[in-house]
C-alpha cells in the first residue's frame, strides 16, 4: 500500500494506531520525504477477506491521501539494499535485461500505457534511456535512486574491457563498406558482419535495422561501427529515427549503443528488446 500523508509529528503513528486496531499487520515500511509530505509504502498483512477497498478506507480514515494498493509476493519482504546489489548485479550479467530488473526492483512495468501512468526514465551513459511505468507516481527518492542505478550501471559497463579476440580471427581489422542500404564489415573479401535499413516512406516512422556479426567476431567493437554507419546511412535518406530489433537475452545490445555513442531508448516486450535511435542530429 502507498499513500501520501502530512509530513508531522504523529501523523504515522497514527496510521500505524488504525492498522493495529483493525488487525492489520505492518510487516514493513518505506518512507519517501518530499517537501511537506511524505509517501508511505507499506507491506500489510490484512485479515481474511480483505481487499482493496478495506485497506483504501482504513488509510483515508488514518489521514492518507493519493491511496493505491496492490497484492505482493514474498520478494516485497526483501531488505531493499539488498534488492539494489543483486539487480546490479543482474543487470551487468545480462546488460539487455535492464528494463526487465528495473521495472521489478520499483513495482513498475515497461509497456503500461494510459494517462495515469507515471514515467521513470533512466540514462545510461551520455545518451542510451530506458523508461518503465507505473500507476502510483515515482516519488523524488525514488528518482534519485533510479539515477544512481543507471550511473553505475554505465560506469561498469563502460569501464568493462573487451574479451580477448576469437582464435582464428588473428589481428586483422575488417574493412567497412557502404552500399545503398547497408554497411558491412569485410575480412579478405568474406563478410562477418552487415547492417542494413529498411528505407520507409514515412520518415516519421522509425526504419528498421537488421544488424548481425560473425559468433568469431564478437565483442571486437564491429557492431558498434555497423550500428553507427547504418545510423548515418539512414540519415542521409531522410529517416529521423531507426529501430534495431534483438532477442530480449542478448547480451551485447546495451554495450553496443552505450559504446557508440547515440541517443537511444530500450525497451524489452516479450521475447524481444528494442532500440529506437535518433539520427537526425548526426554528422552526415
Amino acid at each position: 500500500m502507498r499513500a501520501d500523508l502530512p509530513d508531522r509529528p504523529g501523523t504515522l503513528a497514527g496510521l500505524a494506531a488504525a492498522c493495529g486496531d483493525a488487525g492489520a499487520d505492518i510487516k514493513r515500511v518505506q518512507i519517501f520525504p518530499d517537501g511537506d509530505r511524505v509517501t508511505d509504502e507499506l507491506v500489510l498483512g490484512t485479515p481474511e477477506g480483505w481487499g482493496a477497498e478495506q485497506i483504501e478506507a482504513l488509510v483515508t480514515s488514518a489521514g492518507g491521501t493519493e491511496v493505491t494498493v496492490m497484492r505482493c509476493g514474498p520478494a516485497a519482504m526483501d531488505d531493499q539494499p539488498t534488492r539494489y546489489v543483486n539487480a546490479v548485479r543482474a543487470i551487468i550479467a545480462e546488460p539487455a535485461s535492464f528494463p526487465d530488473v528495473a521495472a521489478h526492483l520499483f513495482d513498475a512495468d515497461i509497456a503500461l500505457a494510459g494517462a495515469d501512468a507515471d514515467v521513470l526514465e533512466m540514462i545510461i551513459g551520455p545518451t542510451t534511456s530506458i523508461q518503465i511505468r507505473r500507476t502510483p507516481p515515482f516519488t523524488s527518492v525514488e528518482r534519485a535512486r533510479a539515477a544512481a542505478l543507471a550511473e553505475l550501471v554505465g560506469e561498469v559497463l563502460g569501464a568493462a574491457s573487451p574479451p580477448a579476440p576469437a582464435r582464428g580471427s588473428g589481428g586483422v581489422e575488417p574493412e567497412y563498406v557502404t552500399a545503398t542500404h547497408s554497411v558491412s564489415a569485410l575480412v579478405s573479401g568474406r563478410v562477418t558482419g552487415r547492417a542494413t535499413v529498411e528505407v520507409l516512406t514515412d520518415v516519421a516512422l522509425p526504419w528498421p535495422v537488421d544488424l548481425w556479426v560473425d559468433p568469431s567476431w564478437h565483442r571486437r567493437g564491429i557492431g558498434t561501427r555497423l550500428l553507427a554507419g547504418v545510423a548515418r546511412l539512414a540519415r542521409t535518406h531522410g529517416a529521423e529515427e531507426i529501430v534495431l530489433t534483438a532477442p530480449s537475452d542478448s547480451q551485447a545490445v546495451l554495450p553496443m549503443v552505450l559504446a557508440a555513442g547515440m541517443r537511444g531508448r530500450i525497451r524489452m516486450a516479450g521475447e524481444s528488446l528494442t532500440v529506437r535511435i535518433a539520427v537526425t542530429d548526426l554528422r552526415v
